[in-house]
């Protein structure tokens, strides 16, 4: 079981990746050196990769979508490879309550998305795809991220 400041580290971290160990002490008081060693052994194994968060619409990319998909069991491997490896997929969940897979993509324009739905279905069995386009990101990865709200998970 974590301990309340691992809980807090943790949030810390969540909130701003670039947060300094001084002012996690200061926090947490836990000394410096034991939050390095910490961190070095990747907080206990509990982060899986330190990341950026980014304004896709500031690097030309207007066209963000969440797809559900049910494919053909047959192509459902092959689909999952495929998709695993594309370039404007950032994110791939496996899901249930009859679809397969909920995909986050990115993409310059509209076109290109439909361009990839439309290659999507004619390299494998697509029994249904919903697509729900992003207007506008409200909240994206918040959880644990502010040390006041560590008593929820505790």
């Amino acid at each position: 079981m974590k301990k309340l400041a691992d809980w807090v580290v943790t949030a810390c971290l969540r909130g701003n990746g670039r947060v300094t160990l001084t002012k996690i002490s200061k926090i947490t008081n836990i000394p410096i050196s034991t939050l390095y060693d910490k961190l070095r052994t990747n907080n206990g194994g509990i982060i899986k990769r330190h990341t950026c968060l980014l304004d896709y619409e500031k690097l030309g990319f207007n066209t963000r979508a969440h797809i559900s998909l049910k494919i053909g069991k047959e192509d459902k491997l092959a689909a999952k490879d495929y998709l695993a490896k594309h370039q404007n997929i950032n994110s791939l969940l496996k899901i249930n309550n009859g679809y397969d897979f909920l995909v986050d993509v990115v993409f310059r324009h509209m076109k290109e998305l439909e361009d990839f739905l439309d290659d999507l279905k004619a390299r494998f069995k697509v029994d249904e795809c919903h697509v729900y386009y992003i207007i506008d990101e409200i909240k994206q990865e918040s959880f644990l991220s502010n040390p006041e709200h560590v008593n929820l998970v505790m």
